[in-house]
């Protein structure tokens, strides 16, 4: 009992469907399986043009793992698999390694080498060979389809309050906290620094943030995201200040939740600019936290 897709933000439009999945398996007695591709056919095709990716994989196995899901399945999308035809790919996947007795997919959905396969061919082959098809249910708000396009939309808008509307939680970063060029420390300012993986981002610029430790110690911050072109940085990174903290935690997850843009990253004359900058985005930050309580 499975269904298959990139499942980018775990959205309510994909627990829609994952809650399809998981009545037929219950009325069939088959465990629930959501079938991945790591990375993304569109990131293997063409990294800079794919869309920006809302979670790493890590993120979306959590995700998965929360609307109780019994198994995800992630294939190494590579060259050998991108050459498969449609039919291979029921044949050899679905049926011989995987036995599916129902699936559920988008009637748009399409799959194989040069995407020559589709919701019609799932169905006839389904006839043949032993398994049924059942198109997902669209889950819609305001008459307009929840999808991971329409969250890059509003998150490219820094509209944080329909991006959660969207995805039935806030939108949020995680990642190891790595060493840093610690320049920020020098102004009083240190930060938890969190590298990107290989994708494009939803998000650029300076946002007022909270960030949750490890231990589940939530504090409240500002955060730059992007290549820091003062310091000649070629790849993105997330760095975050959090306020009244000092603890070391190199190598802990820290989860980042963004809750309003500030500014737009930019490059400075010099680094007194961007310290003077820092410094002034810590307060912004600070005056947004203190009217929100108020």
């Amino acid at each position: 009992m499975a269904t298959i897709g990139k499942f980018d933000g775990v959205h309510l439009g994909h627990k829609q469907v994952l809650a399809q999945v998981k009545a037929q398996a219950k009325a069939l007695g088959l465990p629930s399986l959501v079938i991945l591709f790591e990375p993304h056919p569109a990131e293997f095709f063409a990294a800079d043009k794919a869309p920006a990716r809302l979670n790493p994989l890590s993120t979306k196995i959590r995700y998965l793992a929360e609307q109780d899901i019994d198994r995800v399945l992630c294939l190494n999308f590579n060259a050998k698999l991108s050459q498969m035809s449609a039919v291979e790919f029921i044949e050899q996947l679905l049926v011989e390694k995987l036995a599916i007795a129902h699936f559920v997919v988008g009637d748009d959905f399409r799959f194989g080498r040069g995407r020559d396969g589709n919701f019609q061919l799932l169905q006839r082959q389904g006839k043949a060979l032993g398994f049924s098809v059942e198109s997902t249910i669209t889950y819609k708000i305001a008459g307009e389809r929840v999808s991971s396009s329409r969250l890059r939309v509003v998150l490219a808008a820094n509209d944080f309050v329909q991006a959660e509307l969207l995805a039935g939680r806030p939108f949020t970063m995680t990642g190891r906290v790595m060493q840093g060029q610690q320049l920020a420390r020098t102004f009083g300012a240190p930060t938890a620094n969190i590298k990107i993986t290989k994708y494009n981002i939803p998000l650029r610029g300076v946002y007022a943030v909270t960030a949750t430790t490890a231990a589940g110690e939530c504090y409240l911050g500002v955060a730059n995201i992007g290549k820091r072109p003062t310091v000649a940085g070629v790849k993105p990174v997330l760095e975050v200040h959090m306020f009244d903290f000092s603890a070391d935690i190199y190598g802990q997850q820290l989860c980042v939740e963004f809750k309003q843009f500030l500014r737009a990253e930019q490059k400075f004359a010099d680094l007194d600019q961007l310290k003077q900058a820092i410094l002034n985005d810590i307060s912004v930050a600070k005056k947004y936290f203190s009217a929100r309580n108020q």
